[in-house]
C-alpha cells in the first residue's frame, strides 16, 4: 500500500477532478482525507492510500493534478472498545524515535501511518499487534 500526498486547489470540482481521474484510470481510494491549512489557502493538501501507488500517481499527474509524494505505510490496528489506544501506540511510536507524519484510517478501520523512520515503526507495529 502507498500513501499518495496530493495538492489540490481550493476550489469547488477539485476533489471530483481528482475522483474522476481516478475513476477513468480504475484505481480505486483505499482510505484517507483532504483538509486546508488555514480557510484562505490556495491549495489543499490531500494523502490518499492506494493499492497501486504507481497508477494512481499516473492517472493523477496524466490529469495534471500534483503529487508531491508517493511513500509506504504502516498498516495496525487499534481496540476501537479500549480507550487510550492512539495514546498507547503513538507513544511507543516515540519512545522507538518515530514521527509520525500522517495518520488516517483505510476503509477496512486499519490505522494508516506515514512516518520518518519506516523500519523502526514496523518494529513497533509488529510488537503492537502481538500484544
Amino acid at each position: 500500500m502507498k500513501d499518495l500526498c496530493i495538492q489540490l486547489a481550493n476550489a469547488p470540482g477539485a476533489l471530483a477532478a481528482m475522483g474522476d481521474a481516478l475513476g477513468k484510470a480504475g484505481v480505486s481510494v483505499e482510505g484517507g482525507g483532504a483538509w486546508l491549512g488555514t480557510e484562505d489557502s490556495a491549495f489543499g493538501i490531500a494523502h490518499f492510500l492506494f493499492e497501486d501507488g504507481v497508477a494512481a500517481s499516473r492517472a493523477l499527474q496524466d490529469a495534471g493534478i500534483d503529487v508531491l509524494g508517493v511513500r509506504d505505510v504502516i498498516l495496525t490496528r487499534l481496540k476501537q472498545d479500549t480507550p487510550g489506544q492512539l495514546g498507547a501506540l503513538t507513544r511507543r511510536m516515540a519512545e522507538a524515535g518515530v514521527n509520525i507524519e500522517v495518520l488516517y484510517s483505510d476503509h477496512t478501520g486499519n490505522l494508516v501511518l506515514v512516518v520518518d523512520d519506516i523500519n523502526a515503526a514496523q518494529t513497533v507495529s509488529d510488537a503492537w499487534s502481538q500484544r
